[in-house]
């Protein structure tokens, strides 16, 4: 009776947490199944993605109410991970059997990625700054008043070479075909793991781009779903199906930790908000790169 609190609300805290970040928060719950819950089978990774399938469309959900959503990166997302988790799948079921040396590779990109988001935080983008000096002066008493209503996501212009849009008085650009090779990869990487890969996506998008996380979460949380669906299945496939049971109570905890996880990060600063994500991936490296050498 007890896993049927504690299950959803160490997953509604994880969430919480991640959410701002646009990272569901799956990858925490990995190693909590396996020291805690003694969850040490294959299934424990298509457990997760089950998580995900219920935990994130109440975060999409939020950013596209509060029109924080860029749709035009929502739509490269998609176009990239789509086909690339359906090629990582094949590439898994008969190629990958036992892909260590890849995961070793995805690790070492991933301390480059937190190193570089460890320079946005210690010395961020302009346009980032003049975005935490506003944040800093809309006060409401003593507290922050936050990101205000009317700072949403509108596209500029958007073409084949480059997408631009503004948010709160500040212009962001990024190459879509850069965007959309980075997407599929993931995808691939998604497809032979059974990640949801949102722990790769997002701080490219922070550290290449330059992007403010407040307009790339939702996009991102977007993809692992994407990622998550065709991750079950294969996994299913391949004969290690999911623990539904501990994916649902996971998975409702997750929901309700998605959904105000992202309403409070209208709230959050945006250096603190790189802070969380650099923990993120800095986490997920060392977990790749210790697994490769302890396995």
């Amino acid at each position: 009776m007890e896993e049927y609190l504690i299950l959803p609300l160490v997953s509604f805290i994880l969430a919480f947490f991640m959410a701002p970040a646009g990272v569901s928060g799956a990858f925490l719950l990995l190693p909590f199944q396996m020291s805690v819950l003694g969850f040490t089978t294959p299934n424990v990774s298509s457990t997760n993605l089950v998580y995900n399938l219920l935990a994130i469309p109440s975060g999409v959900y939020r950013y596209t109410v509060e029109k924080r959503m860029a749709w035009p990166l929502v739509l490269i997302v998609i176009s990239g991970t789509l086909p690339g988790v359906f090629l990582g799948a094949v590439l898994r079921v008969h190629l990958f059997l036992d892909p260590k040396l890849f995961k070793l590779f995805v690790g070492c990109v991933l301390l480059y990625l937190a190193s570089r988001i460890a320079f946005s935080v210690v010395k961020p983008d302009i346009r980032i700054r003049k975005i935490d000096r506003k944040f800093g002066e809309a006060k409401e008493g003593l507290l922050s008043a936050g990101i205000p209503g009317d700072a949403v996501v509108r596209n500029v212009s958007v073409s084949f070479r480059e997408i631009v849009y503004e948010f709160w008085g500040e212009k962001f650009s990024f190459s879509p075909i850069i965007a959309l090779a980075v997407s599929f990869v993931v995808g691939v990487v998604g497809g032979i793991y059974g990640i949801g890969g949102g722990a790769i996506l997002a701080p490219f998008f922070v550290s290449f781009f330059g992007l403010p996380t407040y307009t790339i979460a939702g996009a991102n949380l977007m993809g692992t779903f994407l990622t998550s669906v065709v991750g079950v299945v294969s996994y299913s496939y391949l004969g290690y199906p999911p623990d539904f049971t501990t994916g649902i109570l996971f998975g409702i905890g997750g929901f309700f930790g998605l959904y105000f996880g992202a309403r409070f990060q209208r709230y959050m600063p945006e250096r603190l908000i790189r802070l969380i994500l650099f923990v993120v991936v800095i986490f997920t490296a060392l977990r790749y790169i210790t697994q490769f050498f302890m396995s």
